[in-house]
């Protein structure tokens, strides 16, 4: 297993193109066997059993693909929601209602999304479980993303949740992503626990 990266000795912006080149680099088999490894690592979990509206995402540039998990939740009728960003403001997006077999369209990432509908679309506050991806994570509930700041904002929903009611955040990886600790910043929303194709990071 290769040493653990020391996130201290890069910037913030240098330790996330080397987790980027790191997770690309695994082969599609190795990335197959994760994704069937975090399948088996959530998909009984209470926190997944338990709800009913699931936040996930698809998977692009190496992330771990939480598609089985997608399908299982489907399956049990839960009710799944993806992505979709916003035209305006476009720093900002929303979580959108998805059901199998829907067709997808891909946004200005080239991520495939579904084609915006405000009516099937889902307040924060109101989702159970978000299932996140990340660049980066430590065992303290630490969150690298992209940079872009897209959950960070969506997310931001502390003031203006309604009767407390939260959803659990959930950050997905593999496990070549972990580094030693991450400095949050301000607007840095924090995670429950992270969850790799080894096992679970975190306050759980």
């Amino acid at each position: 297993m290769p040493a653990m990266i020391i996130a201290d000795d890069l910037s913030r912006a240098a330790l996330r193109r080397l987790l980027r080149q790191t997770r690309r680099a695994l082969p599609p088999h190795q990335q197959h066997l994760a994704a069937r490894a975090l399948y088996r690592q959530l998909a009984q979990h209470p926190l997944f059993r338990r709800a009913r509206h699931i936040a996930l995402y698809l998977p692009n540039d190496g992330e771990i693909d939480p598609r089985p998990l997608l399908r299982a939740a489907q399956r049990r009728g839960k009710c799944t929601y993806l992505p979709v960003l916003n035209p305006w403001p476009r720093t900002r997006m929303v979580f959108q209602r998805v059901r199998p077999g829907e067709s997808l369209v891909r946004n200005r990432f080239r991520i495939l999304e579904p084609r915006p509908a405000p009516g099937r679309q889902r307040k924060v506050w109101t989702l159970d479980l978000v299932l996140m991806p990340l660049v980066g994570f430590d065992e303290h509930g630490g969150r690298l993303g992209m940079g872009g700041g897209f959950y960070d904002r969506s997310l931001a929903y502390r003031a203006r949740r309604k009767n407390g009611h939260k959803p659990t955040l959930l950050g997905l990886a593999h496990e070549c992503q972990k580094v030693d600790r991450l400095a949050l910043a301000s607007w840095d929303v924090p995670l429950r626990a992270t969850v790799t194709d080894r096992g679970w990071y975190g306050g759980l």
